[in-house]
């Protein structure tokens, strides 16, 4: 390979690019930070801006020079890997490690795909620019990291991602490169942009504006950020209903079963909303299926996800009043939203400790196939789940407890 072959020779011909991803890719700021919609093109046109980065299209380069792509975990890097590979696969001058996530062109210079997950992996190397992809989802340690291999080179990066909120430290940076300081410029895509420049169909965007929560849409269509980031109960809504555990009986049950290394959770609400009954442990199927035998004959909703359909039907023999509940995006939707409803009104109660540590935890994910309510990688959400079944049944017998005085 040599630095002096002529770029005409191995140049891929540049994408049509509209009005906000080419002024964002040509800003002179050595640090460009843009809060986005989903699906507004700002990977695609990052994967088209660092691969002409390192082909000296806007600087000359070096043989041996790196650039990096940066995402918070392995999967989100390989999918900019294998978009990147696809346009070059066929050209016997590019140079495709599929192992290491890299690809070195014809002139030498080495692209690489790397994962945020563990910071530590991304210090050492001298980096001569670098695209942060969903910065918002990425650990601020990760950020120091990349921040420093750019230190020598005096590199650009990009970073870009959706909004999560006013309480990371991505929120922090936006707000930096808001007030322009020195090396920051920052860029806001919304949907409606995506629209004016054909990326996105209006049709969709407005289906998307019915069918998710306030809070979602704005985050993940507006690129405006609530109070409380990405979590749908609101951190001073969990906090509002914090109260000590309940001495009246359960009148309802949620359980949440263990999967891989999940707790089983055991959670009883009593006639006001207060929990009444709590356990949290791991045992094996059988001792898991005792253990919620012996709880009394109450209205009571189990995960029968997977592994919990066979547990559910045993205890159903023994208990006739026990719904299995099966865990679609659809369906934890709406008993994440139905949870939200109870914690912002006011009508549930919980101890301090793990139950608010999950519920402050808990978050929105947009991926393909729509919103999906989870806990953090790292971090557990078999409470929260308890939680929302055990509400979810206690709503119905309110329900009907309002239909029978309706009736006298």
């Amino acid at each position: 390979m040599s630095q002096d072959l002529d770029l005409s020779e191995v140049e891929i011909e540049g994408p049509d690019l509209t009005y906000y991803q080419t002024q964002i890719l040509e800003s002179e700021a050595r640090f460009t930070v843009t809060e986005a919609s989903t699906k507004a093109g700002k990977t695609f046109s990052h994967i088209w801006w660092l691969f002409k980065k390192a082909h000296g299209g806007y600087e000359q380069v070096k043989e041996g020079w790196h650039y990096w792509w940066v995402a918070p975990v392995y999967g989100q890097a390989e999918i900019a890997f294998n978009r990147m590979k696809r346009k070059v696969a066929n050209n016997p001058l590019y140079k495709v490690n599929l192992s290491k996530l890299s690809i070195t062109t014809p002139l030498g210079t080495i692209i690489e795909f790397k994962s945020a997950q563990d910071p530590d992996n991304l210090y050492g190397e001298d980096v001569h620019a670098a695209v942060f992809d969903e910065f918002t989802r990425a650990k601020e340690e990760a950020w120091y990291a990349l921040r420093s291999t750019l230190t020598a080179t005096k590199g650009q990066c990009k970073l870009i991602g959706n909004v999560k909120g006013k309480s990371n430290w991505g929120y922090r940076l936006a707000l930096k490169a808001k007030a322009k300081e020195d090396n920051y410029e920052y860029f806001k895509i919304t949907a409606y942009d995506a629209v004016a420049a054909g990326i996105l169909d209006l049709e969709e965007v407005e289906q998307a504006k019915k069918d998710l929560p306030e809070a979602v849409f704005n985050e993940l269509y507006l690129a405006e950020p609530s109070e409380d980031g990405s979590n749908p109960f609101g951190i001073d809504f969990i906090r509002a209903c914090i109260r000590p555990m309940s001495t009246d009986k359960p009148v309802c049950y949620g359980v949440d079963l263990a999967k891989y290394t999940d707790f089983t959770v055991e959670l009883g609400l009593d006639g006001e909303g207060d929990t009444a009954h709590f356990l949290r442990y791991r045992k094996d199927w059988k001792q898991t299926e005792e253990s919620i035998s012996r709880l009394p004959d109450l209205p009571t909703a189990i995960d029968s996800t997977g592994v919990g359909d066979p547990i559910v039907e045993n205890v159903q023999r023994k208990r006739k009043k026990t719904e299995g509940v099966k865990f679609t995006s659809q369906s934890k939707q709406q008993l994440m939203e139905g949870l939200a409803v109870g914690i912002q009104s006011g009508l549930l109660g919980y101890p301090p400790g793990i139950i608010v540590d999950e519920l402050e935890a808990f978050e929105f994910v947009h991926t393909r196939t729509g919103v999906r309510y989870s806990a953090p990688a790292g971090v557990h959400d078999d409470t929260v789940c308890a939680l929302a079944l055990a509400y979810s049944k206690w709503t119905a017998a309110r329900v009907k407890k309002k239909v029978k005085i309706g009736k006298l």
